[in-house]
């Protein structure tokens, strides 16, 4: 064997390397899509869980500010002004109409 078939051999390997690699990329890219899009379509207990604590803080605070908003125009409706009346009437159902959609307790006994 002359000094150029050898030669050849020996940058065989480093010249397919980056077939190699882009033929793995190929063949696994159908399992990476398909697990990629069962990941995004599940949500995770723990996900879900973060997911309703969100909710309900974003809805203890929006009871706070009208809460807050309910005592001033109260306030305000004792003095005398009418529309402060109207005004704490309807945040008042605003008010009842979150509470009514709160979910009932849960018991642990």
């Amino acid at each position: 064997m002359s000094i150029r078939p050898k030669l050849c051999l020996l940058a065989l390997p480093l010249a397919l390397g980056g077939c190699v690699s882009t033929v793995a990329d190929v063949v696994t890219a159908p399992v990476r899509v398909v697990s990629g899009a069962v990941d995004m379509a599940t949500t995770s207990q723990s996900e879900a869980d973060e997911k309703r604590g969100r909710q309900l803080r974003e809805r203890e605070e929006r009871l706070g500010r009208l809460e807050r908003r309910y005592r001033e125009q109260a306030e305000d409706c004792g003095e005398g002004d009418r529309r402060a009346c109207e005004r704490s009437r309807d945040t008042r159902r605003e008010m009842d109409a979150i509470l009514a959609d709160q979910p009932a307790a849960y018991d642990d006994d």
